[in-house]
């Protein structure tokens, strides 16, 4: 496989985001080596992985590339991105590309006319794009096939999933094909497709990163956010992504003092998990911190048990989902939808004005009751997943542990207390089974405590409590 190395002989896909930066910065290496060996890449093993769903012609991309040294050289750096190959989740728009959602042929959509707000900071920072990354059909379930080419498949066993809807992302990242990636998150998407295949996550508190058409007024509780192979290049591209004064970088330095971690696992037996995921995810947590605690949510006025979790989330997803794409297709678009974006709309169109109201409130006593622990820890830990990576033939797990998955997202439920509580959620590598399958612990954290919860991410990083694998290592071609 041909690929530029750096003066050492290391691959230049191996090298952290930052340190790709700093050095084009340093006229060290170009724009134009560090996007070639990126390309190389992607030709080398996206056959394998299917990670991106679309890419821009290689000269296009190269001849900007160029223009990016010429910057250089004329004195002008963009930023630490200046340079960079990115490939965007194909939900999002990048002016020239066309968004397919999963759902429409890339020769059968329009061009974007514009970047959504979150990318146009990613250019205006220097990136280049490559292209897009691979989403299921409009973003629904974590696992990431859609009828317009193949699935993207695991890091460890390319026939397995890679979780979503960030899988394409999450993959991309994980194998070198780009330095670090942007996803999303409703349900887990910015959690399980990094816990899944080794690498880190992000979903911030809703409104610190905007969307197309998002107010930070009022945030919807699907947000954008990063991946990355570093806690460092997550801090740098949560920054960049971010909207102005949302989110700031604080150097925490070295606390010497070790977090207070409430273990909430399977919110006291209400969850379902497959053999060893508890254990491994509740022996990295006890890496991470000697002061573990098991806790269980507390009731809080409407809020009285985890009985009350599913109905109050499926109520709130349909509202946003469902009433999105019933507003934005029609119904010839509708009939040619997968079952699941189907059901959502039905379940949109069946809810009463009555339920709606009923939970957004009992959303608002979860949130309490989430940061009533947290009032008396510094994190909150639970596992990104239920289940090991399945093979990516089954459209999702249909049951978990023995017992029946009634929707084709219930078996990510673990992911639904944070997005309802609007809290921050750090994803990292939490170990492997026997056949070598990863899985990710979630770390939780105070709304708005981004900050404060990548500073803790990255004691534990200094402290080897999570190891993120190579990317030749992983996909060695």
């Amino acid at each position: 496989m041909a690929n530029v190395n750096d003066a050492e002989g290391a691959f230049l896909f191996d090298r952290s985001a930052l340190a790709l930066g700093d050095a084009i910065r340093r006229h060290e290496i170009s724009c134009v080596d560090v996007v070639t060996a990126h390309l190389d890449r992607v030709d080398a093993i996206d056959g394998t992985f299917h990670a991106l769903i679309s890419r821009r012609p290689r000269d296009e991309v190269l001849a900007e590339a160029a223009e990016r040294d010429s910057e250089l050289d004329r004195g002008m750096w963009r930023g630490w991105m200046h340079g960079l190959p990115h490939a965007v989740k194909d939900l999002s728009d990048v002016r020239g590309l066309p968004t397919t959602s999963g759902f429409r042929a890339v020769s059968k959509t329009p061009a974007a006319a514009g970047d959504d707000p979150f990318v146009a900071r990613l250019r205006d920072a220097g990136a280049v794009f490559i292209g897009k990354s691979n989403t299921p059909e409009f973003g629904l379930g974590s696992h990431t096939y859609n009828a317009l080419g193949p699935t993207t498949g695991n890091v460890v066993d390319s026939t397995l999933s890679a979780g979503g809807s960030s899988g394409g992302a999450a993959v991309a990242v994980a194998t070198g094909m780009v330095p670090v990636a942007d996803g999303s998150d409703f349900m887990g998407s910015l959690r399980n497709p990094p816990g899944w295949n080794g690498v880190l996550g992000l979903r911030p508190t809703p409104g610190v990163v905007l969307g197309r058409g998002e107010s930070p007024t009022d945030p919807q509780m699907g947000v954008e956010g990063p991946i990355a192979r570093s806690v460092a290049d997550l801090a740098a591209l949560l920054a960049t992504m971010s909207e102005p004064g949302a989110f700031a970088l604080i150097d925490r330095g070295q606390p010497t003092d070790q977090p207070r971690v409430g273990w909430l696992g399977d919110l006291g037996g209400y969850l379902p998990f497959e053999d060893g995921i508890l254990e491994v995810c509740r022996d990295a947590a006890s890496r991470w911190s000697s002061l573990v605690e098991s806790v269980r949510l507390p009731h809080v006025e409407r809020f009285s048990g985890t009985d009350q979790l599913w109905s109050t989330w499926l109520a709130l997803r349909h509202h946003e989902v469902g009433g999105w794409l019933a507003a934005t297709f029609d119904e010839t678009d509708i009939t040619e939808m997968k079952p699941e974006a189907q059901w959502e709309i039905d379940g949109y169109r069946a809810l009463t004005d009555r339920q709606l109201d009923h939970a957004r409130l009992v959303r608002l006593d979860v949130r309490r009751s989430v940061l009533t622990l947290l009032d008396d820890f510094d994190l909150l830990a639970l596992p990104t997943a239920q289940c090991w990576p399945f093979p990516m033939s089954r459209h999702w797990p249909s049951s978990v542990a023995g017992v029946a998955m009634d929707t084709y997202h219930r078996w990510m439920e673990v992911t639904t207390l944070a997005t309802l509580a609007g809290c921050p959620v750090l994803a990292v590598p939490a170990g492997v089974n026997d056949a070598g399958l990863h899985v990710g612990l979630q770390v939780i954290g105070h709304p708005g405590g981004e900050a404060d919860l990548l500073g803790w991410g990255g004691q534990a990083e200094a402290g080897r409590v999570f190891i993120v694998t190579a990317p030749s290592v992983v996909a060695n071609s």
